[in-house]
């Protein structure tokens, strides 16, 4: 259950980007065929920053000592450009235009999502 919530929480945040930002673009004929696209791209999201983002913060922490941290913006921003790279190789219609948008809307996707989550009950 907590996976989904998790997963409708990043779609939401995705969403809140692709209307936000204007190189973020979300292709569908209908609501229901756009939310379904978001739904896959949130998984999509969830798992490459499952993967490969504690692999980076581990070989980049120099980087990240080094910026105060801010190293992570320009990485959430490749790896929401990576996320869009892998929508489109499955056929997804999610894509990110360039560094810029991808910037902007990963500092969307992490703000929506960690308003989002205040609202979510963590039983750790």
């Amino acid at each position: 259950m907590k996976f989904l919530i998790r997963v409708v929480i990043a779609a939401v945040a995705l969403w809140a980007a692709s209307a936000a930002v204007d190189g973020i673009d979300l292709q569908g004929d209908d609501t229901g065929e756009k939310a379904l696209t978001l739904l896959v791209v949130a998984v999509v999201f969830g798992v490459i920053n499952a993967v490969l983002k504690p692999v980076i913060k581990v070989l980049g922490c120099a980087f990240y000592i080094l910026t105060l941290g801010l190293i992570a913006l320009v990485v959430n921003a490749a790896l929401l450009m990576l996320t869009s790279w892998v929508a489109d190789e499955i056929g997804v219609p999610f894509h990110v235009e360039w560094f810029w948008p991808a910037f902007w809307g990963a500092i969307i996707v992490g703000l929506v999502s960690w308003v989002l989550n205040l609202f979510v009950d963590d039983d750790r």
